[in-house]
């Protein structure tokens, strides 16, 4: 088949982008290796927050060709994708259990800090309607646990299902044209001038071409192996709380602590608590994440001490080393996005944007991300992800005596 736009990867990157070049008239193929969200899209906590985990490797290369502009770049990185979702959400009447509310909750003393300063620049930049900073004993009153020293409230973070939204979205673009192919695995890609998805039954001959598959494809590893590599985020759902679940979250708030390598959680639309910690940097998953998550979570709520977990899955994110998202180009014809380190959800849609405006010719924000440098760690993953679990180690024991 022919299609303007050949997409690969059926997550948020892929069907984010999508929506926004359906949007805009072009014709759209997208294939799909599993299903629609089958990946870290579909298993994630469902936070959309501001956290940006590279924003100061981030700074310091966007000065390089943006100058002071680079500040005023990165602040907007951090707050548009909740835009994006949010009008998406309303506008296309996507049911994804979106809601607002976030604490970021402080797990030493000093982590006061550093959100006492997020607090100053949301307050400066005309967001402080949106934030308020907790002491411990605030804290304990929205969220009924003895773990935290304090917390900035954010009411203009968001938490949602995100299997959910990457359905309602995948359906969406449909809606508007675009054509989406589940259980198509691509085996390679054919550059050129007309370039071409090339899958075991079929062809896609395309002006453009998107890779999107994140931590889960292994198309063109000769230019893009060694600078991402997948690490194992768990999850575990207990069984509905009833009554419980107002009363260790009262406010309905999505969590996540200040740590480098921290825990995060959220009551699910039927009463559930999603409950997310730690990360396996191996590259594999966890043998068992609901025995390695039960303790961290009984720590956080000694009061759901014994309760059932009534489900576990893992998903593999994207790490890059300096934490900056990686887009660029393969050829003249073939683009890629990849590489959020955790923070995917909202980052995804705003790449999603990005890369609808640069296929349309609006290169501004593309080739800013382009000129990011990034290392290339050599022998590629089999030395990657060894050395990727020892910075994480080393992080961890800077926290554990910090």
């Amino acid at each position: 088949m022919e299609a303007d736009i050949a997409i690969v990867g059926g997550g948020f990157t892929g069907v984010a982008t999508a929506v926004e070049l359906a949007e805009r008239g072009y014709r759209i193929a997208l294939v799909e290796a599993n299903k629609i969200g089958w990946g870290a899209s579909g298993r994630n906590g469902g936070q959309v927050t501001g956290s940006l985990s590279g924003a100061a490797a981030m700074r310091k290369q966007m000065r390089r060709t943006l100058g002071d502009a680079a500040d005023d770049f990165i602040w907007d990185l951090r707050w548009r994708g909740q835009r994006i979702i949010r009008e998406r959400v309303e506008e296309y009447a996507i049911a994804c259990d979106l809601k607002p509310g976030h604490l970021q909750a402080a797990w030493k003393p000093d982590h006061m800090a550093e959100l006492r300063a997020d607090l100053e620049a949301c307050q400066a930049r005309g967001m402080g309607d949106h934030v308020e900073l907790l002491d411990a004993r605030q804290v304990r009153e929205v969220i009924r646990t003895e773990c935290y020293h304090g917390g900035l409230l954010n009411r203009y973070n968001l938490h949602l299902h995100p299997l959910n939204l990457c359905l309602g979205e995948a359906r969406v673009a449909e809606r508007l044209g675009g054509q989406l192919f589940e259980h198509s695995p691509v085996e390679r890609i054919e550059h050129g001038a007309t370039p071409t998805v090339v899958t075991a039954k079929g062809k896609i001959r395309a002006e453009r071409v998107l890779l999107a598959g994140n931590a889960y494809h292994r198309l063109e590893r000769r230019r893009l192996g060694g600078k991402l590599f997948p690490a194992s985020l768990g999850i575990i759902a207990t069984a509905p709380l009833g009554g419980l679940a107002e009363a260790i979250n009262p406010y309905d708030l999505a969590v996540y602590d200040s740590r480098f390598v921290l825990d995060y959680y959220r009551l699910t639309a039927d009463g559930r608590l999603l409950f997310g910690g730690g990360a396996n940097y191996s590259g594999k998953d966890s043998p068992d994440i609901a025995a390695e998550l039960r303790p961290r979570l009984e720590a956080t709520f000694p009061q759901l001490r014994g309760t059932p977990i009534d489900y576990a899955w893992q998903g593999m994110a994207g790490i890059v080393v300096n934490r900056i998202p990686m887009l660029g180009k393969l050829s003249d014809h073939v683009y890629y996005a990849q590489g959020y380190s955790g923070h995917g959800l909202a980052t995804s849609h705003i790449v999603g944007e990005i890369m609808a405006k640069a296929i349309a010719g609006h290169l501004e924000e593309f080739d800013t991300f382009a000129a990011c440098r990034h290392l290339k760690v050599p022998f590629g993953d089999a030395l990657g992800n060894p050395l990727l679990a020892a910075g994480m180690w080393y992080y961890q024991l800077l926290e554990r005596w910090r």
